[in-house]
């Protein structure tokens, strides 16, 4: 007979192979986020020994987290309060990927730090990003797809499968002027180009960055730079993809040359365009059925910054969902005000040349 989910249960989970300090974090960090995440089970631990008290079908979920943290620390898998947050919004999905199978295999591993996804979202973009020519990554601030991107470059470059990394960027104005900045054209690009110079020197020895880039094998360059060339045994990075210009987009993707890869990325909630389309919102469509182009779509869910930022995102979600009703409610008021008014004072309605009886 199953147990009653308000059934009360205890169970042990016998600790082994592991030192307890990597389990649970240094000052029990990691299971202060077991205990949040499910606040109807009791957790206790002593010794080697965890024990979980609760209602049966709340033990059971609490139970298959830290079955699914200690599968992981295990495996040698370091652990942060995000990892564990993330597993456990894989474990309530039904079907999903296990956190062991989607955190398990790291993409990058340089100064003390390894790169991995930490999201099912994070996994089928980094798989697309291996099985696809060009893959766009779509999602809100917070996703990991620029970083999970230039991991793949660098990644790639270190397997020799390409000659060179490219990351590239419009240089768009997001509320302040480049004219007002001081110093000359490269001195004003600079800083739009920073996090990915930031990003590189996590990626790889700050050393050797410099000396790549003077031989042309890592290239960070603004978009403009990128007209009339074709790239062959490259790795490119587009990065705020969102500011392009439909025009600005097409140049970019024809510059695709053998044996190269490109990942675009973008967040189409954040244009900072003045005027016109973004080139991101348009490539959706027009390139949507072309095979070897994948599209992947990040959500809140895959967001892995602090938790207030998925909660931030998804406020501005709703609140544009509204903003956008409540313009197509006024559009469509307009819209009949104003046939209305082309009909006269005297003009007869749509019903008005019905009898009364069918009125």
């Amino acid at each position: 007979m199953a147990d009653s989910p308000e059934e009360t249960v205890v169970e042990q989970i016998a600790v082994d192979g592991v030192a307890m300090v990597q389990l649970l974090g240094p000052q029990d960090r990691l299971l202060r986020v077991v205990e949040k995440e499910h606040p109807d089970v009791d957790v206790h631990v002593r010794g080697n020994e965890i024990t979980l008290s609760g209602p049966a079908a709340a033990v059971r979920a609490a139970r298959g987290l830290v079955e699914e943290l200690l599968s992981m620390t295990r495996s040698g898998h370091g652990l942060d309060p995000a990892d564990v947050s993330s597993s456990n919004r894989m474990l309530r999905s039904d079907g999903g990927p296990r956190p062991s199978e989607v955190m398990g295999e790291a993409i990058l591993s340089s100064r003390g730090k390894t790169i991995r996804p930490k999201t099912a979202g994070q996994k089928e973009y980094v798989d697309a990003i291996d099985e696809n020519t060009i893959v766009f990554g779509i999602g809100p601030a917070g996703t990991g797809k620029t970083y999970l991107a230039m991991a793949k470059a660098v990644q790639a470059l270190q397997r020799k499968e390409v000659n060179r990394i490219i990351l590239t960027r419009p240089a768009v104005e997001a509320g302040e002027r480049l004219g007002f900045l001081p110093g000359t054209l490269t001195d004003k690009i600079d800083p739009y180009l920073r996090p990915l110079y930031d990003a590189l020197n996590e990626m790889m020895d700050p050393d050797i960055v410099p000396k790549l880039m003077a031989t042309g094998t890592i290239e960070v360059a603004p978009l403009a730079y990128m007209r009339g060339r074709t790239l062959n045994d490259s790795f490119v990075v587009l990065d705020e993809a969102q500011n392009t210009t439909p025009e600005q987009m097409k140049m970019f993707l024809t510059r695709l040359g053998f044996g190269t890869r490109m990942v675009v990325t973008g967040d189409i909630t954040q244009v900072d365009l003045p005027q016109g389309a973004s080139g991101l919102r348009l490539v959706t469509r027009v390139l949507s059925d072309i095979d070897d182009i994948h599209f992947s779509r990040l959500t809140s869910d895959d967001v892995v910054r602090h938790s207030l930022v998925g909660r931030i995102v998804d406020a501005y979600s709703e609140y544009d969902e509204k903003r956008l009703a409540n313009r197509r409610e006024r559009d469509e008021a307009s819209e009949f005000a104003t046939r209305a008014e082309r009909r006269g004072p005297g003009a007869a309605g749509p019903r008005d040349h019905l009898p009364r009886r069918n009125r």
